[in-house]
């Protein structure tokens, strides 16, 4: 097991991807121990990213403490902390400290290709290309749980205007990791082509006071060096595409 994922047990070697059968985190409230003990560097680090970016905002969101994974069940253990302190945790990874767990809608055109937005440059991940996706916030909490499809579902409909209930067919999860971040992720099929979608997305941003997105692509490579991709995108394409064709 890597040092890196000393708090996380059971899973397959980094970049793998494998079944998903069930999601079962759930949310703690108490504070997350990585920012019970980084306060001041938190609020240090926080300084910079916004002298830099004045048009970030400290939200709450959800980091995982701790994961396991039982053949295809994930369970494990959150809490809500402020997204500063995921910025220096980011910027840092110390061993063990924390995890972060999303998911990715995967939305695929009829014609074949894998739907991606690119952030804009006033986000904390600008210039980035990837599925429209977000973290996990207060928001997404349900009985105490985390819920996945329900934030999928947000962060696509805030981002691009599309709904995901009007997938003509949803596919099962399936996860990998990498760098103490686990991506879960499904593929929605549309009945519309990419060209379609991508006019219905760039009316969204037209439209949006305040977009997060200045672009939609249409993928049809899993070819890593097309555009700027976090990590988790180049084997979640190359399973999209092998799986789909």
């Amino acid at each position: 097991m890597s040092k890196r994922t000393s708090n996380i047990s059971g899973w397959p070697d980094e970049g793998v991807i494998f079944p998903v059968t069930s999601i079962d985190v759930r949310v703690s409230g108490e504070p997350h121990p990585y920012f019970h003990s980084h306060t001041a560097e938190i609020a240090t680090n926080w300084e910079r990213e916004v002298a830099a970016n004045p048009a970030l905002f400290d939200g709450r969101m959800l980091l995982m403490r701790s994961l396991e994974k039982r053949d295809g069940a994930i369970s494990g253990e959150c809490h809500i902390i402020p997204f500063s302190a995921f910025l220096l945790w980011r910027k840092t990874r110390p061993a063990g400290a924390a995890l972060h767990l999303f998911g990715l809608p995967v939305i695929v055109s009829s014609d074949g290709a894998v739907i991606a937005i690119r952030m804009g440059q006033h986000t904390a991940n600008p210039g980035r290309v990837y599925c429209a996706a977000g973290s996990l916030d207060p928001d997404d909490i349900r009985g105490g749980y985390c819920d996945i499809d329900g934030n999928m579902a947000r962060e696509v409909l805030e981002e691009t205007g599309l709904s995901l209930s009007d997938a003509s067919n949803i596919s099962g999860f399936h996860g990998l990791r990498g760098q103490d971040v686990v991506t879960l992720f499904r593929a929605y099929h549309f009945a519309e082509t990419a060209a379609e979608l991508i006019a219905l997305i760039n009316a969204h941003i037209a439209a949006d006071p305040d977009p997060e997105i200045d672009a939609a692509l249409a993928i049809r490579t899993a070819n890593p060096g097309q555009h700027p991709y976090p990590p988790f995108m180049p084997p979640v394409l190359e399973w999209v595409f092998s799986t789909t064709q």
